[in-house]
């Protein structure tokens, strides 16, 4: 095998994601599949390789990085599930580890991302926020990770720019869906959906709505390819495939 080719083990690879990350691994001349790694694969398994991906589940995922990590691997994580709080302990990981580097991507979609970089400028602007987000009816979690992270973004754009809080009425109240950084979330799980999120923004006398609606897993391929060229020499943790696009102006 050449040097310049990396070996990729993918954790959660007989899942919608993790097959499509096998399949564009595979097809990638600067990559080989060293591992298709499932539930039941045995912890050491794909140790060897250079580059670990994770599309697992958010309870399985941090100690599959961990373990990753520690070993000297680079890691790609796209399971959803990480929260601010989450994120704040594996950056105190990576910190531990000399040379470690993770990239985390809540969202492989190139519209996705510059869905939420939208919702992100426009937050400021409206003191009245809600987020929808649908998924098929297999996935685990909710919010997703997109809208998790989308909502968190909000707030720290409304906190940079001194805005007060937003206006979330009777959100004590469950149909008012999931407060996140103060912003109502609400998920939906239907079959004959993939993906969509839908941000609504209300001001005196109108209301803005930044929508994205993912039709095929054809929409992660090139975010996909982006993320494992980036993760080869990765240092630190990177979050959002929108730093590696160089989408938005956050540092």
């Amino acid at each position: 095998m050449s040097e310049s080719v990396r070996s990729v083990a993918v954790a959660g690879a007989s899942g919608r994601l993790g097959s499509l990350i096998c399949e564009v691994v595979a097809e990638h001349p600067e990559f080989s599949l060293a591992a298709r790694l499932t539930s039941r694969s045995a912890p050491e398994e794909g140790a060897a390789a250079d580059i670990l991906v994770d599309v697992t589940t958010p309870d399985a995922s941090p100690a599959i990085v961990e373990r990753a990590l520690r070993r000297g691997q680079r890691v790609l994580v796209g399971t959803s599930g990480w929260s601010a709080d989450r994120l704040a302990t594996l950056e105190r990981l990576v910190s531990d580890v000399p040379g470690a580097g993770v990239i985390l991507v809540p969202n492989f979609s190139l519209g996705s991302v510059l869905g939420t970089t939208l919702a992100e400028i426009a937050a400021p602007y409206f003191s009245s926020i809600e987020v929808i987000e649908a998924h098929h009816a297999g996935k685990i979690d909710s919010p997703s990770g997109t809208a998790v992270r989308t909502a968190e973004l909000m707030a720290a754009a409304r906190e940079a720019a001194g805005a007060a809080p937003v206006t979330a009425p009777f959100a004590e109240q469950r149909a008012r869906g999931e407060l996140v950084g103060g912003i109502a979330v609400h998920s939906l799980r239907l079959s004959g959906v993939v993906a969509q999120q839908e941000v609504r923004f209300g001001g005196a006398g109108e209301v803005l709505t930044v929508r994205h609606d993912t039709l095929s897993g054809e929409s992660y391929v090139a975010g996909i390819r982006a993320a494992l060229e980036a993760v080869r020499g990765a240092t630190g943790l990177t979050v959002g495939l929108d730093r590696i696009l160089g989408i938005g102006g956050r540092a």
